[in-house]
């Protein structure tokens, strides 16, 4: 039965609801670095497996045990380089993977007595140098003559313009943004990669040349896929997810209703976060990375309740248990089986939103149990995926084959249409992650250098 709790009125959203300081502290580093006797200790607890499950777990098959012994006999570079020969966007992977569900859930020492290795902290002792003094680690092979457009300039697409650098091809890399990275740069919780990590990791790929890059264009506004098939020996599209999902209810335009992926790209870029308008009472529907990010980053801006509320159960929730209890930590409260039925509006303006409970039918499709409750909210955060807006890429889908509105690709991410391949998120299949983007960018690379090398 439906809840008689008052809407909530006037709105309350206002910037500087906590001093600098202490915003900043908020936002400080994540997961702090390891010391070099902090890192010589974990990377003793490495058993050095032969067939290491936490290898396998890696997507860019990274040599975990590798470079932990390069790091165990005092040989960073050695180890650098193990790391970013195989992901060369090692450095914000060892931010922002979720290494409990892969390589360190994977890890033999991961049981009820023992901890695994701490791998991801591990990875960035070793890489971090590198981009901080910017160590070259890789050359250019020879020119081959050869071009290729990469759309997108993303963790997908910068992955695949540095491998097709290395192997002597030059890379074009289009992107509609003033800036590159992606994700990293404008989609991920300031918290998790401060001091501008992003952009000096992307310099740092293009460091290694043959690497031309065009912001502020767009494919499907500027120029056609059939133009890039015409001009250039082989086309890679990485142009990711622009669109998000809307909720499917009535007054979903109303002000006070916005998509979680905008503002962390506002945070993102802001030079003063105590400057943006901040609600006391946020409500954030979904159960992804996303809707992780904008709950902790508004509790860390000054909101006083924050609450996420997810249609299914923990079990479900895209976003690994370990962030789902960061985020409570922080302050953040998590509302399962709850599903949004309709917004409460006044004045033109979210006053709350009233969701009703939901439950698993014996065939584990998801049902309404009837009963509803209402929370109260001046600013209501969309984070329920993200996906192709095709209508902005130029008629692509009726190019390539799509399944469920995103792009087919084989195993070596060749797409239906000859010359062109596809990785990252807008290929149907992936795991939209920045480490599943980067091994996409790089099988494509290494596809399209066999295939160029073959047509000679």
């Amino acid at each position: 039965m439906s809840s008689n709790k008052p809407v909530a009125d006037p709105a309350d959203v206002r910037p500087g609801r906590l001093a600098d300081e202490q915003i900043a502290a908020n936002f400080a580093d994540m997961h702090p670095p390891l010391t070099p006797s902090e890192a010589i200790i974990d990377a003793d607890r490495c058993y050095f497996c032969y067939a290491a499950p936490c290898t396998t777990a890696c997507p860019t098959g990274i040599d975990i045990p590798g470079f932990i012994q390069r790091i165990r006999s005092g040989n960073l570079k050695g180890s650098a380089y193990t790391i970013l020969s195989e992901n060369i966007m090692g450095g914000m992977c060892a931010r922002v993977c979720p290494t409990e569900v892969l390589c360190e859930q994977a890890c033999v020492r991961n049981t009820h007595e023992d901890r695994p290795v701490r791998i991801g902290l591990l990875q960035r002792y070793a890489t971090d140098p590198v981009f901080d003094e910017a160590i070259p680690l890789f050359e250019r092979a020879p020119a081959t003559g050869c071009t290729v457009a990469v759309v997108g300039g993303g963790p997908a697409g910068l992955s695949c313009a540095h491998r097709l650098a290395m192997l002597g091809h030059s890379a074009t890399v289009f992107e509609p943004k003033e800036k590159l990275g992606g994700l990293n740069e404008y989609g991920i919780a300031a918290y998790k990669t401060p001091d501008d990590f992003a952009a000096r990791e992307v310099e740092y790929i293009l460091s290694v040349g043959g690497i031309d890059v065009r912001t502020g264009v767009a494919l499907g506004k500027d120029f056609s896929l059939g133009e890039l098939r015409a001009q250039y020996d082989a086309v890679f599209l990485g142009f990711g997810l622009a669109g998000v999902n809307d909720l499917g209810l009535d007054a979903e335009q109303v002000e006070g209703v916005a998509n979680a992926v905008d503002y962390i790209a506002t945070l993102r870029q802001v030079a003063n976060k105590a400057s943006l308008p901040v609600a006391r009472r946020i409500v954030v529907i979904g159960g992804g990375m996303t809707a992780i990010d904008i709950a902790v980053q508004s509790k860390a801006l000054g909101a006083e309740e924050v609450t996420i509320a997810y249609r299914r159960g923990q079990e479900s929730m895209n976003a690994s248990r370990y962030e789902q209890e960061f985020a409570q930590v922080r302050g953040v409260a998590v509302r399962y089986w709850s599903s949004p039925r309709r917004l409460l509006t006044r004045d033109g303006r979210v006053r709350a939103v009233e969701f009703e409970t939901t439950r698993s039918a014996n065939d584990g499709r998801l049902e309404g149990t009837g009963q509803t409750f209402v929370l109260d909210a001046d600013v209501v955060f969309k984070a329920i995926g993200q996906k192709v807006l095709w209508e902005r890429v130029g008629g692509t889908a009726e190019l390539v084959d799509v399944n469920q509105d995103r792009i087919l690709v084989d195993e070596e991410r060749k797409t239906s249409l000859p010359g062109v391949w596809a990785g990252g998120d807008c290929v149907h299949g992936g795991a939209d992650l920045t480490v599943s983007a980067v091994q996409d960018g790089k099988l494509a690379a290494l596809s399209i250098d066999r295939s160029l090398r073959q047509a000679k």
